[in-house]
């Protein structure tokens, strides 16, 4: 079990669950920095994803890890709201994309994971932990590109 979740936040982000994908709603800049966010990603390996397998940590409604599947790459959400990944998998029915959501945490899934991932993108995620520093060093030491918001690399 991971020691670096704030409850709140999971269930503050889990209440907003209905709204992820009301491009008018709370989540209006994240739809509207989506665009930029996955470019940069797509630059940063080469023009672009197809093939890569690419791990969206704190994936929430979905938004970011669409837009990497529309890409050609395979793509594994994780999140610990648990109605967040519903409305993400929900949203898979209208968009007819293969996405593999799953709700656990980063560490957990470490453990699990037999698979490397090519890319981690970790974003809109780090400020809602009690420990970003910490969960930022364990993200980048793994053997793939990592992108945070924070420092973009």
């Amino acid at each position: 079990m991971n020691s670096n979740v704030d409850h709140e936040e999971v269930n503050k982000f889990a209440a907003l669950a209905a709204r992820w994908w009301d491009r008018n709603s709370e989540f209006k800049p994240l739809h509207d920095i989506n665009p930029l966010r996955l470019n940069y990603i797509k630059e940063q390996c080469g023009g672009t994803l197809e093939g890569k397998r690419i791990l969206d940590v704190g994936c929430g409604g979905g938004i970011l890890s669409e837009s990497l599947a529309l890409e050609g790459a395979t793509v594994v959400g994780i999140d610990l709201a648990e109605a967040g990944l519903e409305v993400a998998k929900l949203h898979l029915l209208e968009s007819g994309l293969d996405i593999d959501y799953q709700s656990i945490s980063a560490e957990d899934l470490a453990e699990k994971e037999t698979e490397s991932f090519d890319v981690i993108a970790c974003l809109e995620m780090l400020e809602h932990v009690p420990d970003g520093f910490e969960a930022r060093h364990r993200y980048s030491s793994c053997n793939s590109s990592y992108f945070n918001k924070r420092n973009g690399s």
